[in-house]
């Protein structure tokens, strides 16, 4: 047994105005989960503290909460000291429990038409991804969208692909996926992150739809323009300057002895908009000892068009990027865009490994930088840390880097999955919410490693959002000049 003290919000609507934390003690089993701790409370302590649970086993979904801001399934989540367990972001009904009824009744369900049959294999696997749902809605409580526009949510998606994809059930539902806000959503797998069951909602339910949605013309007008710019010039955005690729020659020598090499996959975003960033990243490379290959014909990975359902001429892309990258013989191909990135790894097969800049600088090692007498905070953008896992790279660099880290939430900045070209008000008002995440840490600057994350931010803060590698530069410049003053003390 040990001895376990976590804080619960209380809330009944009849006589509170607002949730208030309640703090408890109780005595349970080493290993014991959140449903057990709170069975303590109910037991032993408050018989009045209400929450729903049903499988015990996390089969039923009945048991979603949030602890420490993320929601989890109590059943299966482990108890720890000092946890805050509070209501899944729904309307309460009382204490943990949430009023899910009218959501999930808005769902429809399978209807088929005729002749009723067993579904084929190949069908079958289809669908195999989407019905593990156990409707828990942790992904509609986690969902950034659900809170600044009108979405019928991730769940509701999920459903709607699943009966989509049902050939016993013939009804169209695109039009009514359009209507309930299908490029609301974007794209940031707060979704998979959150759910039990890991479905991969943004990939097999969101975009699959919105491909559905092309195939009718009733992907957005601006999302249009994009593929149309992509097809016509190989990029998703127009050349306004000298770009990256014209600046540099096919491969860059490192300072010093080669200690890897690596080919660069540029992205359109830093090719052509934020070449002086990509730069920066070339000299910080070059520094640690990396020989650089950049393929000049290398064209737009295709993320733009995944994410928002226009994939008719995807395979051109992929197949021109994976043979010119094959052709400088790097076993690993560098990228600093996290949209590039996260589209490479997966949605592409490819013959090399796919790794961010943050990875490639701390798992080779990186020369140490002076520190900045400077207060930072980071901005996780979700195709980096969702869509690839990398977390605690850039804040390896930033510790060495900064006299001063402080965490920010993890959180959509509302520049992802079309939306802030598509639907420009949903994007700036998720941008005004990270603008005041961004206030509260504190900092004198914002640091981030994805293009499309710099350029919105930088719309709703008055903090400089600066890239990771343009900082370490800094840093390695201010660690020269130290040098250079103590050589001419010296003399």
């Amino acid at each position: 047994m040990k001895t376990l003290t976590f804080t619960v919000a209380r809330f009944d609507p009849a006589t509170d105005d607002s949730p208030h934390f309640e703090k408890y003690t109780v005595e349970v089993n080493e290993g014991a989960r959140i449903l057990h701790a709170l069975h303590a409370v109910r037991d032993a302590i408050d018989p009045t503290l209400a929450y729903r649970y049903c499988c015990g086993s996390g089969q039923c979904g009945s048991c979603a909460v949030r602890v420490d801001g993320e929601p989890v399934l109590a059943c299966m989540e482990e108890a720890t000291e000092g946890m805050v367990v509070e209501a899944l972001n729904l309307p309460v009904e009382r204490d943990l429990m949430v009023e899910m009824e009218s959501y999930l009744s808005g769902m429809e369900g399978l209807v088929p038409v005729g002749e009723t049959r067993l579904l084929t294999r190949a069908e079958n696997d289809a669908i195999r991804p989407l019905r593990d749902c156990i409707e828990c809605l942790a992904c509609v409580s986690g969902c950034p969208a659900l809170q600044v526009a009108e979405f019928s949510g991730p769940t509701a998606m999920r459903q709607e692909m699943r009966i989509a994809l049902d050939p016993r059930d013939p009804r169209d539902r695109v039009e009514r996926t359009v209507a309930d806000g299908l490029f609301t959503c974007t794209t940031c797998q707060r979704c998979v992150q959150v759910c039990p069951k890991e479905i991969k909602i943004p990939g097999k339910a969101i975009e699959k739809l919105r491909e559905l949605a092309n195939r009718k013309g009733l992907t957005l007008p601006k999302h249009k323009e994009v593929a149309l710019l992509v097809q016509r010039t190989g990029r998703s955005v127009e050349r306004i300057k000298p770009t990256f690729m014209e600046q540099v020659p096919d491969v860059i020598e490192p300072v010093g002895e080669v200690k890897g090499e690596v080919a660069f996959f540029v992205g359109c975003m830093y090719n052509s908009r934020l070449p002086e960033t990509a730069l920066d990243m070339i000299e910080v490379m070059r520094r640690n000892g990396y020989r650089i290959h950049i393929p000049k014909d290398q064209v737009c990975c295709g993320s733009p068009l995944i994410r928002t359902g226009q994939t008719w001429f995807l395979d051109e892309l992929k197949h021109t990027n994976i043979r010119v990258f094959e052709k400088t013989g790097c076993d690993v191909v560098l990228t600093m865009c996290a949209g590039c990135g996260s589209t490479l790894k997966n949605d592409y097969v490819t013959p090399f490994t796919v790794k961010d800049v943050n990875e490639v600088l701390t798992e080779g090692g990186f020369e140490a930088p002076e520190k900045l007498p400077v207060r930072v905070t980071y901005h996780d953008p979700c195709h980096l840390y969702r869509g690839q896992d990398v977390h605690d790279p850039p804040r390896e660099i930033l510790r060495s880097l900064v006299e001063e880290f402080v965490e920010m939430p993890a959180r959509c900045c509302g520049a992802g999955g079309g939306v802030r070209s598509g639907l420009p008000e949903e994007a700036a008002e998720l941008g005004r919410q990270r603008g005041e995440a961004i206030e509260e840490t504190g900092a004198e600057m914002v640091v981030t490693s994805c293009p499309f994350c710099e350029f919105h931010i930088a719309e709703h803060t008055d903090k400089p959002v600066i890239n990771i590698t343009t900082l370490l530069r800094e840093g390695y410049a201010e660690k020269d000049e130290g040098s250079e003053e103590e050589k001419a003390g010296e003399k």
